[in-house]
């Protein structure tokens, strides 16, 4: 049995950042399927971290500075290779939260351009306001929003301790900034939020339809395993990538239909057809706001 099949079939989510092995030299860390809160410790996305010939790259940095810090003394169980590089998907609070004490250690954090209009605006200052609040102690005073040390604005390709790194930006998408990995040596993509896997994705106010295009174009890549933003890690790629883009499109299609006929959004959702998703977990969470957000989306569209 090999390496992904056995992360299949073992890995669960973990209440403490606990790496585990899905391919040679390759870890990552699952948090739950769940809101952010106080009590999970917005332990509720992944994080992952490759390690090469001179040094470790990780890629996102999970909810919290206690998070981050637990996951570089799991890094220091793995190698004493010193982490150098902190790749990030998207700038969403469960991802970046931690990014100080990557900081803290040296790291340098790479991104793609579009989050800097995110990190200077109302938006992210009052998101990290909120925070201090709904997830205190994890985030207080002291948790700060740290930009980029390097942006990127087009497809990138790194060496790092002889290993390629293929940064693609995929945004708009899922956010304006977003990005993935491709590690072609283990023909593994670490694919951040544009791909939920065993949950219904948080769409929030997406580019649902430049999401769609950018899971048909890494449909493209040669790929063995997927490491989502959430999730299980998968080794059947084409089906899980096709997953969330099945519910996206099942979105614009209902939503979009009942807007372009002026149907009220809760006759419209009331009516659709939601038995592939329903058994999902967080569906009672997230899939009402994701069908009123998509509505509007298309109500603009239309226009």
């Amino acid at each position: 049995m090999s390496v992904v099949q056995l992360f299949a079939v073992s890995a669960r989510a973990q209440d403490t950042p606990v790496p585990v092995p899905v391919a040679p030299g390759a870890w990552m860390v699952q948090g739950g399927s769940a809101l952010g809160s106080s009590a999970n410790r917005n332990y509720i996305s992944n994080a992952g971290f490759v390690v090469t010939a001179d040094s470790v790259v990780v890629i996102d940095a999970l909810g919290s500075p206690a998070l981050a810090e637990e996951l570089l003394a799991q890094i220091r169980r793995v190698t004493p290779l010193p982490v150098r590089h902190v790749i990030v998907t998207h700038y969403h609070a469960d991802h970046i939260y931690g990014l100080q004490a990557f900081k803290a250690a040296g790291a340098t954090v790479i991104a793609q351009r579009a989050a800097g209009s995110y990190l200077n605006s109302d938006t992210a200052v009052q998101r990290l306001k909120a925070s201090r609040e709904e997830l205190f102690p994890w985030i207080d005073e002291t948790t700060r929003l740290v930009p980029a040390d390097r942006w990127i604005d087009g497809p990138t390709t790194l060496t790092i301790g002889g290993m390629e790194f293929r940064l693609q930006p995929v945004g708009p998408s899922h956010t304006p900034e977003d990005l993935v990995v491709y590690v072609p040596k283990l023909r593994m993509l670490f694919a951040g939020d544009l791909v939920f896997r065993g949950r219904v994705p948080f769409v929030g106010q997406a580019d649902s339809g430049h999401w769609i295009t950018a899971l048909d174009e890494l449909l493209a890549f040669p790929i063995d395993l997927v490491v989502p933003g959430h999730g299980p890690a998968s080794s059947t790629a084409r089906a899980d990538l096709e997953m969330t883009r099945d519910y996206l499109v099942h979105l614009r299609r209902t939503m979009g239909e009942a807007a372009r006929n002026m149907e009220p959004f809760e006759e419209a959702y009331a009516k659709a057809d939601w038995s592939r998703f329903d058994k999902l977990p967080l569906f009672r969470a997230a899939n009402r706001i994701n069908a009123y957000n998509t509505y509007l989306l298309m109500e603009h569209e239309a226009k």
